[in-house]
């Protein structure tokens, strides 16, 4: 029977994604239990697999994605410490790793390996909103796949071939044109996809506020060239708040006498 699924498919994706890059889960373990603050070169020490330049080059990645942070923009020899998004990560693993183990393959010893082979499996481009489509329908034909997703027909054929190969799709029966179904490890994804919305919807944020820009009241005619390279000048002008925290106060006018004084005599 097919079950009814309460996650967003393209939210999980884009959370997946952020967190499926290789040696993202041991680098987040490993800043966990040695840290709270680690250097690239400590880092490297324990993922000994992986240089130190790349270890680097995946913690500025893993920056930008929110899960860790650094003090000093400008030190090159600063240490990383973990955010907050990736110090509450521990559900997610703990869902990823127990489907790993109870659907794929049982025998991996290291949990980290476990985890990230379960990323890999569930990452790719329209994967899960794939496996959502079928888990609400029970079994779809290729063309209402495709036509569901809004996914070419041409790019369709591959991502159902990497679904089969990750065990998380089959063919319900064995002509040409079968309709396409979830196995049980693709059925039993719901926790997985469940608790990567709770971690992503928990370290959601709103919109970010657009900087605010100058705003001038052009007199006279608007169609000349320097009046619009004035106004292109200011939409293109960052204004900080801060400059402008009093009202502009007018200036007293300056009596002629004492301007005709202060200005140099010309000599003929």
């Amino acid at each position: 029977m097919p079950t009814q699924p309460t996650y967003d498919p393209q939210l999980v994706e884009g959370a997946l994604r952020r967190l499926a890059p290789n040696w993202t889960t041991a680098i987040v373990r490993t800043i966990a239990k040695y840290g709270p603050e680690m250097r690239v070169r400590e880092i490297a020490g324990h993922v000994p697999t992986v240089s130190e330049s790349f270890v680097g080059k995946r913690l500025t990645a893993m920056r930008n994605d929110g899960l860790v942070v650094r003090n000093a923009t400008f030190d090159r020899t600063a240490p990383y410490r973990l955010t907050e998004q990736a110090r509450t990560l521990g559900p997610v693993y703990r869902a990823l790793a127990q489907w790993s183990s109870e659907h794929i393959d049982p025998t991996m010893l290291e949990r980290a390996d476990r985890i990230e082979d379960a990323l890999q499996r569930l990452q790719p481009v329209e994967t899960t909103r794939v496996v959502h489509l079928l888990a609400e329908n029970g079994s779809m034909r290729f063309h209402q796949i495709a036509e569901e997703s809004g996914v070419y027909r041409q790019l369709m054929t591959p991502r159902l071939a990497r679904l089969q190969a990750d065990g998380l799709v089959a063919n319900v029966g064995s002509r040409h044109g079968s309709p396409y179904a979830l196995t049980e490890a693709g059925r039993a994804l719901a926790p997985v996809y469940a608790a990567v919305q709770r971690w992503n919807d928990r370290h959601a944020t709103g919109p970010t506020a657009q900087v605010p820009t100058a705003v001038r009241t052009l007199t006279g005619p608007t169609n000349g060239a320097a009046s619009i390279r004035t106004a292109a000048a200011l939409r293109r002008t960052a204004v900080p708040t801060a400059l402008f925290s009093h009202a502009a106060q007018q200036q007293p006018r300056v009596p002629a006498a004492v301007t005709a004084a202060s200005s140099p005599a010309r000599a003929r």
